[in-house]
Order: structure tokens, then C-alpha cells, then sequence
């Protein structure tokens, strides 16, 4: 099949910067098939690329282009994933990666050694916590938690001259107390340091965190971004905004970005500019360490994109529903749902999150563990399982399974009391997840909390 060559015929189109947010979700990344017209960007199973000739060998190894040497640094298929979701958190690159959790080392390794630090608000998900204190420990990255994000002094107290990043998350997971960005990313300018958000819960089709002041965006594309619970993965994306060289004259330092990696070649920052921090999660962590995510995953991920804002709509319709019955039931202690009118954090919510708050929350049943356990023993539509932000719904408890390693007064200032539930609320009929819920608060006793 041939390219169009005919005057009178208009071809495709292949740029998508203007178009709005559902379009740029449907067609971002894609690229013209010139061999047999796929309508669907196809998946790339190779392993490596053949060289043009001699010096395109030597330009790749050089560093002097950008095409990949082996799909361990770049494929095909993940870069429409990667192009559509950069646009889609109006970001200026992205790099899909292995799961969430390589993720989130990826795009803290590019920044943080040995010897370095990382500031973190408290409330974020329990397997990053764990990331942080057993694998950053082992690794000599020391991290430190803000329990009182507005309070000024308290970040003032916890930022060392060696702090490299702040962290945050825009949705935390299991309680969904949002975040304030504006004002942690304030701190983080006032710092010279990079905000890096992770927006798996909020997802860009509910908050783009670039729009609030953050730098670097990370997913676990398993979740909302993918959809179904078919593929795992992750991504970083670069914000393209921060000020590298500031930050450096500031006294912070970031040589994988700013420095030169040989003789004669110049460094990320001078080679690739708003992209150099993408560009050295690619080349200097996912290349070295290998998280690279497979084609098929990353296939599933740009598949699953093209239907993310409708199916978000549909997960906050059902949560804001949800929550607001759970609210009034006498089995309920309470419900941890930013935007329920009752809750404190409903003016960030209005301000921040006007398309909702996304569908991960929690909810405290009478009789503790017990009252737990019998609750979830006798749901049906909900999976008793692990993971969020699939097409079905899912029940857990935090407390006997992401916390259970903490110790009692992290949990118990984190909230995760025996009583709590993390709920995930998928895309079934809101009338059948409401009956189910009644079936298992029917087996919760009205007892004392």
C-alpha cells in the first residue's frame, strides 16, 4: 500500500496537538502504516533494530539518535502509549516501563544516588511506602515523611540540602485524601526540587498534576489508564517545565541530566532540552536496570486509553453515589471520600477535582476486624482481591494486607484502622454494587465501633 498522492484526497491526519482531550485519547502516537494500511498501530514483537548502515550504528551508540538499538530502550508500539499519554498529561515525554512500581524507581533513580534524600507526604499507597523503606534503604536513598502538608515549617524541617525530590500523590490510596499540589508544589519551587506525583488514581482524564505546578508524573498504567486488569505496566512522564541549571546553581545536583555521560557529547540537557529528563529515564535507568515493558502490555495500555475519559465518568458517577449511600448507613462508621459534602477536604475537591475524585475510597464498618471480615465474606459482586481501577469492582483490607508490615503507630496515624475497607468501584450497574454492599453490611453487628 502506498502513501496518498492524489491532490484532491486529504490524508490522514497524524498530529493531534490542539484536538481536545477525547479525541487526543483516541488517536495520539499513532503513525502511518505505509506496508498494509493497519488502522490499528500494531505489535512490535522484536527485540532489536536493524542498522540503516555503518554510522547508523555508530550514531545510535553515540547517543546522536534517537532511534532505538534494542526494545529494551524503546519499541514501536509502547511509543504510541507513551506519545498519548504524554499528551494527554500535557507533558513533553514519556517512558513505559515494566509496573508501577518500576515506575516510580525509574523516575526517582534518574535524580537520586547514594547518599541522596527524598521527602514524601505521609498518606501515599502502602507498597510504595514499602518500596521506600526496604529497597530505597538498601540502596542508601533516605526518605522522609510530611504528615501536615500545610504546614510550611514542617517541609522546611524535613528538606535537606541533600533532598533531591518531593513526592506526593494526587488521590492517595486507600483513603482518598487529596492533595493540595499547588501548595506542595510552592514548597517544591521554593526548594529548587522537582515535584514528582504519582496520578494513578486521579488519572488526566480527572487532574493533569502539570496544570497545579508538578514536574514529573508517574503511573501504574495497570490501573485506570489500561482499564480491564489484563496488563501490567508502568510510565513517567516529563513534565518538560523544570529548571535543571537553576536547581544546580541553587546547590542541588542532578549529573545524569546535566552532566556529560563521554568526551566530545554534550549532555542530556543540551541534547534534548525539555525531553532531557524523559530521555534519562530511558537511557540511563530503564536501559541499565531493564524494566522495559513488553509490546503486547503496552499494545493493551494505548488500547485502553482510547476509552479512559468515558469510563472514568462512569467509575466517579457510581463512587460519588456510592459513597453518599455508605454515608447514611447505620453499619458505617464513616466514609473516606473527598467528594462527599461532609468531608473536610470538599473544597479541594471542588477547586481541583470538578470531574470528581475518582473511584478508590474507604469505608469503616462497625466491630473492627470482625465487622471486616463478615462484611467482606459475604459480598459477591465485589472481588475479594488486590489491585484498583478495573472494569470490575474490588474489596480489600488494607490493614491485613498493603499495611500489614507496618508498624501499629504508622497505621494508626495513617488511619488504617482494623474496621477499614478499601473499596474499588468498577463499571457494573450501581444499582447491583449498592444491594451487594447492603448484603454485607447486613452481616456486620450493630456493635460499638
Amino acid at each position: 500500500m502506498t502513501a496518498h498522492t492524489d491532490p484532491r484526497v486529504v490524508p490522514p491526519n497524524f498530529d493531534w496537538a490542539g484536538y481536545g482531550f477525547d479525541t487526543r485519547q483516541v488517536h495520539a502516537g499513532e503513525y502511518p502504516d505505509r506496508n498494509t494500511g493497519l488502522r490499528v498501530p500494531p505489535i512490535a514483537l522484536s527485540a532489536g533494530y536493524v542498522f540503516d548502515e555503518f554510522d547508523d550504528q555508530v550514531d545510535r551508540f553515540a547517543g546522536r539518535s534517537v532511534d532505538p538499538i534494542y526494545s529494551r530502550q524503546g519499541n514501536p508500539t509502547n511509543a504510541v502509549a507513551e506519545d498519548r499519554l504524554a499528551s494527554l498529561e500535557g507533558g513533553s515525554a514519556a517512558v513505559t516501563v515494566s509496573s508501577g512500581q518500576a515506575a516510580i524507581s525509574s523516575a526517582l533513580f534518574a535524580i537520586a544516588q547514594q547518599g541522596d534524600h527524598i521527602v514524601s507526604t505521609a498518606s501515599i499507597y502502602g507498597g510504595t511506602r514499602i518500596l521506600f523503606g526496604r529497597s530505597f534503604q538498601r540502596f542508601g536513598i533516605d526518605v522522609d515523611y510530611v504528615w501536615n502538608a500545610d504546614d510550611d515549617a514542617e517541609w522546611d524541617r524535613a528538606i535537606r540540602p541533600n533532598t533531591k525530590a518531593i513526592y506526593t500523590e494526587t488521590i492517595p490510596n486507600p483513603r482518598n485524601d487529596i492533595t493540595d499540589l499547588r501548595r506542595i508544589a510552592a514548597v517544591a519551587a521554593r526548594h529548587r526540587l522537582p515535584l514528582v506525583v504519582d496520578n494513578t488514581v486521579g488519572t488526566p482524564a480527572l487532574i493533569r498534576p502539570f496544570e497545579h505546578g508538578a514536574d514529573i508524573v508517574v503511573h501504574s498504567t495497570t490501573k485506570f489508564l489500561t482499564g480491564h486488569g489484563a496488563a501490567v505496566g508502568g510510565a513517567v512522564v516529563d513534565g518538560g517545565r523544570f529548571d535543571w541549571e537553576a536547581a544546580e546553581r541553587a546547590g542541588r545536583s542532578y549529573p545524569l541530566i546535566t552532566a556529560s555521560p563521554r568526551p566530545g557529547l554534550g549532555s542530556l540537557l543540551e541534547r534534548f532540552g525539555t525531553c532531557a529528563y524523559a530521555r534519562t529515564v530511558r537511557e540511563q535507568v530503564v536501559n541499565d536496570i531493564g524494566p522495559s515493558l513488553s509490546p503486547i502490555n503496552g499494545f493493551l495500555l494505548h488500547q485502553g486509553m482510547e476509552t479512559l475519559s468515558l469510563r472514568m465518568e462512569r467509575h466517579v458517577a457510581s463512587s460519588a453515589r456510592i459513597a453518599a449511600w455508605l454515608e447514611q448507613q447505620p453499619e458505617v462508621v464513616s466514609v473516606d471520600y473527598a467528594g462527599l459534602p461532609s468531608s473536610p477536604l470538599q473544597s479541594i475537591a471542588q477547586r481541583d477535582y470538578p470531574a470528581g475524585t475518582g473511584s478508590v475510597f474507604a469505608l469503616t464498618v462497625r466491630g473492627g476486624i470482625d465487622g471486616a471480615r463478615a462484611f467482606v465474606n459475604h459480598l459477591s459482586v465485589f472481588s475479594r482481591m488486590t489491585g484498583i481501577g478495573d472494569t470490575r469492582s474490588m474489596v480489600i483490607h488494607p490493614l491485613t494486607s498493603t499495611h500489614a508490615t507496618f508498624a501499629p503507630e504508622v497505621t494508626e496515624r495513617l488511619g488504617i484502622t482494623p474496621g477499614l475497607l478499601r473499596l474499588s468501584v468498577g463499571l457494573e450497574t450501581a444499582d447491583d454494587l449498592i444491594a451487594d454492599l447492603r448484603r454485607g453490611l447486613d452481616a456486620v453487628p450493630l456493635a460499638p465501633a
